[in-house]
C-alpha cells in the first residue's frame, strides 16, 4: 500500500481546520472553493461547515493515516527485530506444518 499523497494530507488539514472553525490561509482559496463544488462544505452558513460527505471524507483521511503511523511502526518493529517473514513458511518453524500428501490417503 502507497504511503498517503501529500495533497490528501492537505486536504485533510483544511477539512480539520474547518471543522474546528478556524480561519483558512489566504492561499486556501482555490481548495475552498473546490469543496464547495465537491459538496463537501456548506456555502450558507458563516463560517463554513463540512456536510456529510466532507465529515466522511475527513474521517476515511484520519484513518487511512492512522493505518498508515501503524504500518510504518510495525516495520520499524520487525527490522529492529530482525524478523523478516519467509516467503510461504506459514509454520513458524521447518515448514513441516502437514503431513506430506495432506492427509489424503487411500484406502
Amino acid at each position: 500500500m502507497d504511503p498517503i499523497a501529500l495533497e490528501d494530507l492537505a486536504l485533510l488539514e483544511v477539512l480539520q481546520r474547518i471543522d474546528q472553525c478556524l480561519p483558512l490561509e489566504s492561499g486556501d482559496t482555490r481548495i475552498h472553493q473546490r469543496l464547495i463544488d465537491s459538496g463537501l462544505v456548506t456555502i450558507d452558513t458563516d463560517p463554513l461547515q463540512l456536510t456529510a460527505a466532507g465529515i466522511e471524507l475527513c474521517k476515511s483521511l484520519q484513518h487511512r493515516v492512522a493505518a498508515d503511523a501503524q504500518a510504518a511502526k510495525i516495520i520499524r518493529q520487525r527490522e529492529a527485530d530482525g524478523t523478516v517473514a519467509e516467503e510461504g513458511n506459514l509454520s513458524g518453524g521447518n515448514g513441516a506444518s502437514m503431513p506430506e500428501g495432506d492427509g489424503a490417503r487411500s484406502a
